[in-house]
């Protein structure tokens, strides 16, 4: 997984800039499509907008904003399957240009057989 971070309280890119990265994901999109990595991908709204849920001895609890009391939250990412951690970090790099953005790479835990 390629996680996309935002950073509250860092200046907003102007409209401008927000529209050529826009441009610039929809080419890594295509970039990943093309390749056969892409699995999925998708944006976030603000972390602001989260609702963390909590089960405690059978009664749920939810809490408005995010579950991190941190200013890095998480924006956005993309599922790729890709042959190797060199891979995917080529397509991060790709990613956190396009994003404008620091990116995460992640491997997901392998399934158990059975």
């Amino acid at each position: 997984m390629l996680a996309v971070h935002t950073v509250e309280g860092e200046p907003v890119p102007s409209p401008e800039t927000m529209q050529q990265s826009y441009r610039d994901v929809e080419a890594v999109n295509a970039q990943l499509i093309d390749a056969g990595a892409w699995v999925f991908a998708g944006g976030l709204h603000p972390a602001s907008t989260a609702t963390v849920v909590r089960v405690r001895d059978g009664d749920v609890l939810t809490t408005d904003g995010p579950f991190a009391e941190t200013k890095e939250q998480l924006g956005g990412f993309w599922v790729i399957k890709v042959a190797d951690l060199d891979a995917a970090l080529e397509w991060s790099a790709k990613a956190a240009a396009a994003c404008r953005a620091p990116v995460e790479v992640r491997p997901f835990q392998e399934e158990p057989e059975g």
